[in-house]
């Protein structure tokens, strides 16, 4: 009986066959066809008051009933789905942010007025304090080339800072290739416009970086990265260690940009370069201490300030034979 209930139910859905009915089903009883030629009618839309006075004949007839309600589905139900008006919505969203853009412009950076930039001694530029935070920063770490290390990034205590954690593995991969392994890393995504199009961070009004972490100890390498598109500097960025204490308390990091030391695919060079505090593309965090085993970073605020006694502007020194054109 419950076979030939289900093939009413599939055929009548289809719209293949007419309504069931007791001669053409003479294996059902009276009783059992009316039943089934009242549960599969198309259901209509009625009030709220009506459909709630309307009660089944018995509990088990009703049961059936809103099961099938909800089984039986049109197809002016299903979602319409337009990529046509989607793409039109897309590039309308990025001509509302290119206004913004330009506004802000004639109005000043980041839409203030120009005098409240120049006034202002500090920045927070990155903070954690929900996932759309984490969204700004991407993890990788040597399992990209075949290595061991892990890492993953996620919300502190409270939603107050972000985590960074993971296992970190000096064995080289088997490759026979790769002579040496073992780095995580955290890096901030570029920041974009309209269109997809890059923009940078200008800092040129400030002299040091401004970090307030929470670590296990561990001596981590702060890099900066130039917005560039040539292709031979991609690999180029200005690093700096940051030491971390270990223990429950936070601490308060100052790293002056004159200190940013320049280097060239892990390499630092023999000829210095000052930073563009204009043209900021990124920054980022790398761990690569060669100590197998766990580790954590904690960030609370990322920023940039000017110390009024830091008067240094660049800390290395460069000989005419190593870098000829600071010296024409």
């Amino acid at each position: 009986m419950a076979l030939v209930h289900k093939l009413l139910n599939i055929t009548c859905i289809l719209r293949k066959c007419p309504r069931p009915s007791v001669t053409s089903c003479p294996v059902l009883d009276t009783r059992f066809a009316a039943y089934c030629s009242s549960s599969l009618q198309k259901p209509v839309a009625a009030s709220g008051k009506a459909s709630s006075q309307r009660k089944p004949e018995g509990n088990l007839q009703g049961h059936h009933q809103k099961e099938d309600a909800l089984d039986i589905t049109s197809p002016e139900d299903k979602p319409e789905v337009n990529f046509d008006k989607a793409i039109k919505e897309e590039i309308n969203d990025h001509f509302r942010y290119l206004k913004d853009e330009i506004v802000n412009y004639w109005l000043g950076p980041e839409g203030r007025p120009l005098h409240e930039v120049l006034l202002e001694q500090a920045k927070v530029v990155w903070q954690f304090r929900g996932k759309e935070d984490l969204d700004k920063w991407t993890v990788t770490s040597d399992k990209t080339i075949g290595g061991r290390s892990e890492v993953f990034l996620k919300m502190g205590k409270n939603n107050q800072s972000a985590l960074l954690y993971g296992t970190l593995s000096s064995e080289a991969p088997q490759d026979g290739e790769s002579g040496r392994s073992g780095y995580c890393a955290m890096i901030s995504k570029i920041p974009r416009g309209p269109f997809e199009r890059k923009k940078s961070y200008d800092w040129s009004q400030f002299n040091t970086l401004y970090l307030r972490v929470r670590g296990d100890g561990r001596p981590w390498m702060v890099n900066i990265r130039e917005d560039t598109d040539i292709i031979q500097r991609k690999s180029q960025m200005y690093s700096y260690f940051m030491f971390t204490r270990g223990g429950p308390y936070w601490q308060e990091v100052k790293i002056p940009f004159s200190k940013f030391f320049f280097s060239n695919q892990g390499r630092i060079r023999d000829a210095q370069y000052q930073l563009l505090l204009d043209k900021i593309s990124s920054i980022g965090f790398t761990l690569a201490d060669k100590v197998d085993g766990p580790f954590f970073l904690e960030i609370d605020f990322i920023g940039v300030f000017t110390d009024p006694t830091h008067t240094e502007e660049f800390a290395y020194e460069n000989s005419p034979e190593l870098n000829p054109r600071l010296f024409k």
